[in-house]
């Protein structure tokens, strides 16, 4: 698998509301199960299943403190992916004045949806 592949196959993994907010956390450090319980607000099966499959992907992995299970970034494209979608962005991007290839033509001024 090259390497735009891998990249794609980790977006379509993390494309999850709940798999976002475990990553925008795990963005501030180091997290055990309980402390994702409490923040997202589901159960234990819950957040493991979630975490299973991010930790599948080599996305996340854990180290074991005693009972606890403690989670951490691997993928260091994590940070930057949470950082892209929580920012807001107000305008749109400008249209073009005419076509980059001919020069010619004119934005209508209308963006189809």
């Amino acid at each position: 698998m090259d390497q735009l592949s891998k990249k794609i196959e980790m977006l379509k993994v993390i494309a999850h509301p709940v798999r976002i907010k475990i990553l925008d956390e795990l963005t501030k450090g180091v997290k055990c199960v309980s402390d994702f319980e409490d923040f997202l607000g589901i159960n234990q099966p819950n957040v493991s299943q979630h975490l299973s499959v991010l930790r599948v992907h080599n996305i996340i992995d854990y180290y074991v403190d005693g009972r606890l299970r403690c989670y951490f970034l691997v993928d260091p494209m994590v940070p930057e992916i949470v950082g892209a979608l929580k920012k807001e962005h107000l305008e749109p991007l400008p249209a073009p004045a005419c076509c980059p290839v001919t020069k010619k033509g004119k934005y209508p001024g209308e963006r189809r949806h």
